[in-house]
């Protein structure tokens, strides 16, 4: 955890301090408020609410002209954590003013700030995909696992209560597999479950992002569900204690203004955002590009888009049967005003287009897109390639080249799939054209 403190101002000694997680300082009575925010540094999409906005400041320079307005010293506690429930847990007990986590645990945090009589608002979105790319189930690089159907009886880690984990309900309920029975699932921290998955103690691990892209891309894992095969928009937002954002308002104003910087430094600098990212994180570059590049899986805009509020009341079954939360009033919970407030001038994103082949090369503060697969590979071949991407051919779910699964068709298509059962099915559904599935060097060699 680290603190910094802003424009030092010098105040009168009246009116003491009331902030529940601000604190005065100084004998000189100078008035120090103390901001705590909550975020997770390796859930990726959340970083326009967390680590890039942490690394560019905007949140503290918009409170030290706060602070010379008002003669008070503003501080922001920035609290890493490696999931929502701790976040939430901390805002229930009036640590953390502010926090970020997905749709899922967003659920959970109004659900236990009603009961415990702190509630909390859902204010912003960070990163969004309209289809649910943004979680997936992968297995070990050399799994004889090929489908959804050979998951029975295997154990499966997750974290219960988290995106992910309702990625795994739903795709197993599809392929009529009970949840509760079908499959053992284990609770269990990312780390732990993908550390599970590489030792031999788990068959398969179903995690959000950036898990499943960072155990591919280290070829310690390999794609066996697509989140996005659901079709249902899965998303990371920042929640915000109700308390605070009633007392402080100009400052939860303050937050939503960085958070919009931060969302068009990244969509202006795709690049730089994600070194950015990788060097506080400790995440690969490439990894991080995955999610939050210019074509990345992850959409980011702070927007309450009606399509999202929708898919969060059709996640409130999910944990309702799991017993993770009771009903939830998710109309009570969505507050649009303070960023209706905050709007005036600030960037209108669209939804987001499909993702296009991308090719970053060694040494490059830039990437190219390319119309087809068959360019990009093309391009590829004999560069001096730091991350090609490519999107699923059915569900747009961006994934490195070199561990997609590719089928080759008889008029010279190549096509691209995060999973060999996609490959396998699109196949077997195009045959009679001549379509096959093929490696990533055949891929190559067959580009011209």
């Amino acid at each position: 955890m680290r603190t910094r403190t802003l424009a030092p101002a010098l105040v009168l000694l009246l009116a003491p301090l009331t902030a529940a997680c601000g604190q005065a300082s100084g004998a000189d009575g100078a008035k120090t408020v103390t901001v705590t925010v909550g975020y997770q540094s390796k859930t990726i999409n959340t970083v326009t609410a967390g680590t890039l906005l942490r690394s560019l400041g905007y949140f503290e320079e918009e409170l030290a002209a706060r602070g010379k307005r008002e003669g008070v010293t503003y501080a922001v506690d920035w609290q890493d954590y490696a999931t929502g429930a701790p976040i939430t847990a901390q805002m229930t007990a009036g640590k953390i003013d502010i926090g970020s986590m997905g749709d899922f645990p967003l659920l959970i945090n109004a659900a236990r700030g009603k009961e415990l009589k702190q509630p909390t608002r859902l204010v912003s979105v960070t990163g969004y995909n309209l289809r649910g790319g943004l979680n997936t189930i992968v297995t070990a690089p050399d799994s004889t696992l090929e489908s959804l159907a050979d998951l029975r009886g295997k154990k499966v880690p997750t974290s219960v209560g988290s995106a992910a984990d309702g990625t795994l309900v739903r795709a197993l309920r599809r392929a009529g597999i009970d949840p509760a029975d079908g499959i053992h699932k284990l609770n269990q921290q990312p780390s732990v479950g993908a550390s599970a998955l590489q030792a031999g103690s788990a068959d398969a691990l179903s995690q959000f992002v950036a898990w499943p892209g960072q155990l591919a891309y280290e070829g310690k894992a390999k794609a066996l569900y697509d989140g996005a095969e659901l079709n249902l928009p899965t998303f990371h937002g920042v929640t915000v204690r109700e308390e605070f954002a009633e007392r402080r308002p100009g400052v939860l104003d303050d937050f939503l203004r960085a958070q919009q910087r931060a969302t068009a430094h990244l969509r202006a600098e795709p690049v730089a955002s994600a070194e950015a990212v990788a060097k506080e994180t400790g995440l690969p570059a490439e990894v991080v590009y995955l999610y939050n590049g210019a074509n990345g899986i992850a959409t980011f805009d702070p927007a309450l888009r009606p399509e999202l509020i929708g898919a969060l009341k059709q996640d409130v079954p999910v944990l309702k049967d799991a017993k993770l939360v009771g009903d939830v009033d998710v109309d009570a919970f969505v507050d649009p005003e303070p960023l209706r407030r905050v709007a005036a001038g600030a960037p209108q994103y669209p939804l987001a287009a499909g993702a296009r082949p991308e090719l970053w090369l060694k040494g490059q503060t830039a990437t190219q897109t390319y119309a087809t697969p068959r360019e990009l590979l093309r391009a590829a071949r004999g560069a001096d390639v730091r991350a090609a991407y490519v999107p699923d051919a059915e569900t747009g779910t961006l994934w490195f080249a070199d561990r997609a699964a590719w089928v080759a068709e008889g008029g010279g298509d190549l096509r691209a799939f995060v999973t060999a059962a996609g490959a396998k099915a699109y196949a077997e559904r195009h045959k009679d054209s001549g379509a096959r599935t093929v490696s990533y060097a055949e891929a190559v060699g067959l580009a011209g």
